[in-house]
């Protein structure tokens, strides 16, 4: 089976998107479909790398701007909208013998907790739900933009606060239930524009 990559960035962008309101300020922001990525990467029996997208994915983010290890993500991955441009390929990935998308259409991520590892950098812990199994995965995240849009003073679509992050991280599917052996990690990579408001 194909191991599956999620970036550090992509997971990043999520935390700072997602995240309940808490009893302190913070910001809310929601993730722009037509900016945001979640991108897999696996090894097809050590032969070659294959690659994935979740091209459905929604999220909120609490950031806490004065204290980022406040914040906190809430996300949700729509398992059916996996895509990696072979149709035959797409439907065995959806099917019982890996994602099983009828019985558990989504992929959820909620924060737990966010570490600030440098000025635009943070680790964000969470718990990551995948084939109805939960586990505890880290995303090194990287923030790449918050603020007013650079295009904002062209078009009304982008006037507002928005923030931006890359995460990473890597999983492995078996742990999740997901496919039945396994040739390495999969790499999880996500980007993703987060505006203030729906």
């Amino acid at each position: 089976m194909k191991t599956l990559n999620i970036t550090r960035s992509a997971v990043l962008s999520f935390i700072v998107a997602f995240t309940s309101a808490p009893a302190f300020a913070a910001d809310t922001y929601y993730t722009d479909q037509g900016h945001t990525e979640v991108r897999l990467e696996w090894s097809h029996a050590g032969v070659s790398t294959q690659s994935a997208e979740f091209t459905a994915v929604n999220g909120m983010l609490n950031l806490d701007p004065d204290n980022v290890e406040k914040s906190s993500v809430d996300v949700t991955i729509d398992a059916t909208s996996i895509s990696t441009g072979f149709g035959p390929l797409d439907d065995h990935l959806k099917s019982k013998d890996f994602l099983e998308v009828e019985t558990y259409p989504e992929i959820k991520f909620i924060s737990t907790g966010v570490k600030k590892t440098g000025e635009d950098t943070a680790d964000v812990t969470g718990d990551l739900t995948i084939h109805g199994v939960t586990k505890p995965v880290t995303l090194n995240t990287k923030l790449t933009h918050l603020g007013e849009h650079p295009l904002g003073g062209a078009l009304d679509y982008y006037k507002g606060q928005w923030v931006a992050f890359s995460a990473t991280t890597e999983i492995d599917h078996q742990a999740f239930d997901v496919g039945g052996f396994s040739t390495g990690p999969i790499t999880i990579k996500i980007i993703t524009e987060l505006k203030d408001r729906q």
